[in-house]
Parts: structure tokens; sequence; C-alpha cells
């Protein structure tokens, strides 16, 4: 599975109301997160159907992040079962994702 971007209008119906999804928060001219870019990559690809990936561009979807309070860039929030129950701020290493994904599953 890749990852799937999402905007204010989508967000809510990527987010699984049953199992996990990382929402990746980021902007293009954010250095810390293009280098995350393919570390999510790498983890939609790894778990597949067991976990959705999306992507969330803060300068086209501004609702979204600040409905999930969303002050700095890259923010990831990990959702179980539609409500969010981790978020991660700045630019951490593929194991920090991996093992928030991993305990949810």
């Amino acid at each position: 599975m890749s990852v799937q971007a999402v905007n204010d209008a989508t967000f809510r119906g990527a987010i699984r109301a049953e199992g996990v999804t990382l929402a990746d928060f980021g902007a293009p001219w954010c250095p810390p997160c293009r280098a995350l870019e393919p570390v999510i990559e790498e983890l939609a690809g790894e778990f597949g159907n067991r976990a959705a990936v999306v992507a969330v561009n803060c300068d086209e979807s501004p609702k979204t992040a600040a409905d999930f309070g969303v002050m700095s860039l890259p923010t990831v929030i990990v959702f179980h079962n539609g409500e969010p129950v981790e978020k991660l701020g700045g630019l951490r290493p593929a194991t920090a994702y991996r093992s928030l994904i991993e305990k949810l599953l």
C-alpha cells in the first residue's frame, strides 16, 4: 500500500474507524518533512493493508492541522480506531514510528 495524500475534505474519511492510521503532517518547503517522506513511504509499504498511512500538506489543509494541534512540522499522529493516540513532533528515526504502529496492531 502507498501513502495516501489527503486534505481538509478527505482527511476524516481516510482515518480507519477500526485499526491503525499514521498521519504525516508536513509541507513541501520543510527540509525535515522532505527527509521524512522516504521513511513514511517505507512504512506504508512495510505495513501494507495492516495500517493506513496518509500525508497532509499543512499549507493546503490548515484546518485539519489546526484541528489536531499541529504546531511544528513534521508532526506524525497515530490513530487507533479513529482516535488520535500518539503525537510525535519533529523528525524521528523510522524505528520510532514503526514501534508505535506495531504496538497498536
